[in-house]
């Protein structure tokens, strides 16, 4: 099975020197989904650094997908994977097409400190918007948490040419190490756990 990115008409490429100002840590979004998940499971989808770093300890996970939305490397960084003057790339879930991960399950007496540090880890400048999005299990349907990007956040690359892939897998590092290290350890994982994403193993070869 392979993830099935989107077309997308929207072709814009920011200025990787393009600077964006943080958003304020919204602590009423975290109170929210914490209410809802409060006495529950908790569930979330890992599609990238959770399927090889997740740092919690989940009771069960399954290969899942995940329906109109797609992986893709195409969310500027300029702290964990790059800099300002070279920005790097994450990933990110962005509309349409359906993507293949992990689903794992929190018990509910480590849910809500998961969910705490999850949340300082995925959403220290609300970038990203956190999505409960439906995922199969062996048991049935389930709402997992994951973290997904619209295309109107000032974060998303639009569509790159081959040589910035080059010169962004070539030269950017952030305080968690490169580009490059972070997208093949997560082609490697996702090899690990049964699933192919060709878009990625295509961007990969940018680095050959």
């Amino acid at each position: 099975m392979t993830d099935t990115p989107a077309t997308s008409p929207d072709t814009r490429v920011l200025d990787p020197g393009h600077h964006i100002t943080p958003t304020s840590f919204k602590p009423d979004l975290l109170e929210r989904f914490r209410a809802q998940t409060a006495g529950q499971d908790l569930w979330v989808f890992g599609y990238a650094s959770l399927l090889w770093r997740p740092e919690f300890e989940a009771q069960e996970q399954h290969i899942s997908r995940v329906w109109g939305w797609h992986r893709a490397l195409k969310m500027w960084s300029r702290l964990n994977r790059g800099s300002p003057e070279c920005p790097g790339l994450v990933f990110a879930l962005l509309p349409g097409g359906s993507c293949q991960g992990v689903a794992y399950r929190v018990a509910r007496e480590q849910a809500d400190e998961v969910l705490v540090r999850l949340w300082e880890r995925e959403m220290p400048m609300d970038v990203y918007t956190p999505s409960w999005l439906p995922c199969n299990t062996p048991q049935g349907p389930v709402q997992a948490l994951a973290f997904t990007l619209p295309r109107s956040s000032p974060s998303f690359t639009g569509q790159l040419p081959a040589d910035t892939y080059r010169q962004i897998f070539k030269q950017a590092c952030g305080r968690f190490g490169t580009t490059l290290d972070y997208a093949q350890q997560t082609y490697s994982s996702l090899q690990a756990h049964g699933i192919e994403d060709r878009a990625l193993a295509a961007l990969l070869r940018y680095a050959d």
